[in-house]
């Protein structure tokens, strides 16, 4: 049986309800929102799809994007799962630290850099499903813009693509970039989200920086659309739910990054 959950904007109340396997794909979202693909994604061709802006750029939204923002629709987020390996078929693989019946695939709204309301996809550990939400409302509301969301599989695994597309984005079974034996990364475990890779970008100890388009935001101090820093309402949004923020890190401040423990 496939279950799916419904999570209403004005409550984080869970419905669940179970359909035939016959009947219903492996990935359903309730009808709530802008529409999506058959896969549960949304579509590239409605304007509430998942990208808002080209990578790179902090255009700060003009007189549409202001109106667009008075209009917002009622936060959204609808999660489906559990997850089978055919819906994450490039980011787990067997030996993995997590099933994929332990995520979760959550459709959430978000602010684009257009200053309008967009649906987009990231994976998480169901565990943590509730308090994914919470931070999403939180930025939704505050209207912190987000560039794009999409699952790690749509770059077929590819962490340094995903961080290329300015792309927030939640699991991929991957190591951990850092010194020693190998260890997986909080990624693999569906407890970490990495927000605007571009404008938060990955410093490594070496002075290089991922992705490349991120030395345009080495100067923190320059804050501007999109970036997390001490105070601001994305590291407060996640700091609201117990998880750190690798721009505390010293040496190497990965400042796109955010996980359940801190590392």
């Amino acid at each position: 049986m496939i279950r799916w959950v419904a999570l209403a904007a004005a409550g984080l109340g869970l419905l669940t309800a179970a359909a035939g396997c016959a009947a219903t794909p492996a990935r359903t979202t309730a009808a709530t929102g802008p529409a999506t693909t058959a896969t549960g994604r949304p579509s590239p061709a409605s304007p509430s799809g998942g990208r808002s802006g080209s990578p790179g750029t902090s255009a700060t939204p003009g007189t549409s994007g202001t109106a667009a923002a008075r209009r917002l629709p009622p936060f959204s987020a609808t999660a489906s799962g559990p997850l089978k390996p055919s819906d994450v078929p490039y980011t787990w693989h067997h030996g993995c630290p997590v099933p994929p019946r332990d995520l979760r695939a959550l459709h959430v709204s978000y602010i684009g850099f257009d200053g309008a309301a967009h649906m987009g996809e990231i994976i998480v550990n169901a565990s943590v499903l509730r308090k994914v939400i919470e931070v999403f409302k939180m930025l939704y509301r505050a209207r912190f813009h987000i560039r794009r969301m999409e699952p790690v599989d749509v770059f077929h695994g590819s962490d340094p693509k995903s961080m290329a597309a300015d792309n927030t984005s939640g699991f991929n079974c991957r190591y951990a970039v850092a010194a020693g034996p190998p260890a997986w990364s909080m990624h693999a475990y569906g407890l970490a989200i990495d927000v605007n890779t571009v404008q938060n970008p990955y410093v490594e100890s070496d002075g290089r920086v991922v992705p490349r388009a991120g030395r345009a935001y080495l100067d923190r101090s320059d804050i501007r659309p999109g970036m997390a820093y001490p105070g601001g309402v994305l590291v407060r949004a996640f700091r609201s739910i117990g998880w750190g923020w690798g721009g505390d890190w010293t040496g190497s401040p990965d400042y796109q990054h955010f996980s359940s423990n801190g590392r």
